[in-house]
């Protein structure tokens, strides 16, 4: 299937799987879904099949309004012991998020779905990584919290190179970043 030369859509309003994408040499237009993650209930659904669902209705909605566009869609959910942990409601959820998930090793998982409507084309995966923290002081929680660095980040947090939370991971590191880069570019390599 020639889909070469078509425009590719980033679906997500997220700064770092912008600048993965731009960083591995991909040319592409951001087009924010308009989707209500809300609505998606998380219970009763395997946290990997909920990322898988979210990046596919997220490019699903772009790709309506593009159908002759590739549309990139990704989301990312963490795994704590079978519980989807998403984006903290306040700074009360997200000291209480990340209790929890610097207590003990947790799963990054980001589904990531291509869509293009006009040339029949739906993929639909899924990347998952192992984090094992590191123990954290109260004093560490409460500086954590105080920055902000929390907020519109699942599970609470946002991972960096030689971060002093993580111990260290078994996967991918730009999954945990948001965006599974070697699984994206085994999907879609740059033209």
């Amino acid at each position: 299937m020639d889909i070469e030369h078509l425009p590719l859509i980033l679906a997500s309003a997220s700064p770092r799987r912008k600048q993965l994408l731009t960083d591995a040499g991909y040319k592409f237009t951001v087009v924010v879904s308009q989707i209500d993650e809300s609505v998606f209930p998380t219970e009763n659904i395997a946290p990997v099949e909920y990322a898988r669902q979210l990046a596919f209705a997220k490019a699903n909605d772009v790709a309506a309004r593009y159908p002759d566009s590739i549309v990139i869609g990704a989301d990312t959910v963490v795994d704590f012991e079978g519980q989807i942990i998403g984006k903290p409601r306040d700074a009360r959820h997200a000291e209480e998020i990340t209790r929890m998930l610097f207590s003990k090793p947790h799963k990054v998982i980001t589904g990531l779905a291509l869509i293009c409507k006009s040339r029949n084309l739906k993929i639909v995966e899924a990347e998952t990584t192992i984090v094992y923290p590191r123990k954290l002081t109260d004093a560490q929680i409460a500086g954590h919290i105080k920055s902000g660095i929390w907020r519109d980040k699942a599970g609470a947090y946002s991972i960096r190179d030689n971060d002093p939370f993580v111990d260290h991971i078994d996967g991918s590191m730009t999954n945990v970043m948001g965006m599974p880069m070697e699984l994206f570019k085994k999907i879609y390599p740059v033209r």
